[in-house]
């Protein structure tokens, strides 16, 4: 691209309450970080305490035409951000770049291969977390048999998590997904119907 140019992309925290992002930045043509140059890393600080996936951190990237990098972490609710900048020596020759290239296009069945199980592990291990997180707190509203049924999936989808096998994974986490939605909509009529007690529409 020409310069000056600028990209952004936004995302969202991981954990519930989670307070503080880490921003690393890396350069490269490859799908998975280890095979990036790493230029610069800081810390997005003071995020509100929000659930899980509510936050949102755009993070901006803009090289002016001095060639100097500047990348900003902003909590869009909130306000809050944070910035870094990264000087021109990090900058690559056209060997290098044609090199990166290269590496990228030789490697990039693997590299998706690769990705997709990080993302499908990645998914499997957010659904346990929720789910154990729901048990503890709703188990009052299941049966003693689904209790067990969900019990038994974790344990098969835990399992798989620790494997290579990506279409396990992703199978045994739809199965998850499956049999605790009932749970969640029966949870979320309960709520409304609190909600309304009393009320007229």
């Amino acid at each position: 691209s020409k310069i000056p140019t600028k990209a952004a992309r936004q995302y969202t925290t991981q954990k519930d309450g989670q307070s503080s992002m880490r921003i690393a930045v890396y350069q490269g043509e490859r799908d998975l970080v280890k095979d990036n140059r790493n230029l610069a890393s800081f810390h997005l600080k003071g995020i509100p305490a929000m659930p899980a996936g509510l936050a949102k951190v755009e993070i901006s990237f803009l090289i002016d035409a001095d060639g100097i990098l500047r990348v900003q972490a902003k909590e869009l609710r909130s306000g809050i951000q944070q910035s870094i900048e990264v000087s021109p020596k990090y900058g690559l020759s056209d060997q290098e770049m044609e090199q990166m290239l290269m590496d990228s296009l030789e490697n990039a069945q693997s590299d998706i291969q690769s990705r997709a199980l990080i993302e499908a592990q990645t998914e499997g291990k957010m659904l346990v977390e929720t789910t154990e997180k729901f048990l503890q707190k709703n188990s009052s509203f299941l049966t003693a048999e689904e209790h067990q049924r969900t019990k038994e999936q974790l344990q098969i989808l835990n399992g798989l998590l620790a494997t290579t096998n990506k279409n396990e994974i992703q199978t045994a986490t739809e199965q998850l997904n499956e049999i605790t939605r009932p749970f969640a909509e029966r949870l979320m009529d309960h709520a409304i119907k609190e909600a309304m007690a009393g009320k007229k529409i």
